[in-house]
């Protein structure tokens, strides 16, 4: 076989199924076209391996012919386009959807937080219980340096990954309605104690530099996993008008979605923490960027997400978009 005038014979069908292949939208007409010389591609692409197989003509052929068979068999969308999809529209409807549960989550939380700190603040006893008086300190000095003991990119790391640890188990063991709980009332405990002890010696505002640029963040994604494992727990008592297996189904994959997104949060979250934290930057600007970044993603959350559920996303992993060549 000739393999250049082979392919000099064929090369108009092939481009032009390269062509319908890149088309999401197609006539009637061109379906059928698509779907034919799909077959005769399949065909002389046997026909080169068959005869004298050359490696470019081959890997040609192969990529056009696997192209084909995505756009009339249906594959998956472009990494790309799915990806920014997941991010666009599927993440932030899982958390608008979820937003209820988040809120009650954090208004929980924020007032155990806020009882913890004054009860050790004003009560001396149960303040001595924790840390006493006379080490008070060196309890501001070890809680000052926590930050900075340990090199500024291990550090982001070590808290990246413990935090979506934290986050993956409250998800996880939603269905249960009192892991999520737990954790949520020891995270808070710890905060508003430590609050609590920098208040009685005059250090309050050291413990709100030092939470707040990765705080207002890290805390709310950490609200955001039970809230939304919560959400999952409760669809188990009251599936609502589905099926307790189909709503189940649903929800989890929704639960996925958040899994995935809270991922690169907590990165987020942990390079504050492990850079701008311990920073010698002025007190205004560290708070300023935990600021930035928590209204920031609170936006993503509440616009985008309001948009894609009026659009009716759900935030189902499974709601992707159609690959199927629709005629048209």
């Amino acid at each position: 076989m000739d393999l250049e005038a082979y392919a000099a014979a064929h090369r108009g069908e092939w481009e032009r199924l390269d062509a319908l292949a890149r088309r999401r939208h197609l006539a009637g007409a061109e379906v059928d076209e698509l779907v034919e010389l799909y077959q005769r591609a399949g065909a002389h692409l046997a026909a080169v391996q068959a005869a004298a197989p050359d490696p470019a003509l081959v890997g040609r052929l192969s990529s056009l012919v696997a192209r084909g068979r995505a756009a009339v068999a249906g594959g998956p969308a472009p990494s790309w386009r799915a990806l920014g999809r997941f991010f666009a529209v599927v993440l932030p409807a899982a958390l608008w959807r979820a937003r209820w549960w988040v809120g009650g989550a954090s208004l929980g939380s924020l007032v155990v937080i806020v009882a913890a700190a004054v009860w050790v603040a004003r009560d001396a006893q149960v303040a001595a219980t924790v840390v006493p008086a006379g080490q008070l300190p060196d309890f501001r000095r070890e809680f000052v340096d926590y930050y900075s003991q340990s090199a500024h990119g291990s550090f982001a790391f070590k808290v990246w990954t413990n935090n979506a640890w934290v986050a993956a188990q409250c998800l996880l063991a939603g269905i249960s309605l009192v892991f999520p709980v737990w954790v949520l009332l020891q995270n808070a405990a710890d905060v508003g104690v430590s609050a609590g002890l920098l208040a009685r010696d005059g250090q309050l505002g050291t413990f709100l530099v030092f939470i707040s640029p990765h705080g207002l963040l890290e805390l709310t994604s950490v609200f955001t996993a039970a809230g939304t494992g919560l959400r999952l727990g409760w669809t188990l008592v009251d599936p609502g008008p589905r099926t307790r297996s189909a709503a189940l189904a649903v929800e989890g994959r929704a639960m996925g979605a958040v899994a995935l997104g809270l991922v690169p949060v907590f990165a987020v979250a942990g390079t504050i923490e492990g850079f701008v934290t311990p920073s010698g930057l002025p007190a205004a600007v560290k708070v300023g960027v935990g600021v930035v970044a928590w209204a920031a993603f609170l936006a993503y959350a509440g616009v985008l997400g309001s948009r894609a559920a009026r659009a009716g996303t759900t935030g189902d992993l499974e709601q992707a978009p159609a690959v199927l060549p629709t005629a048209g």
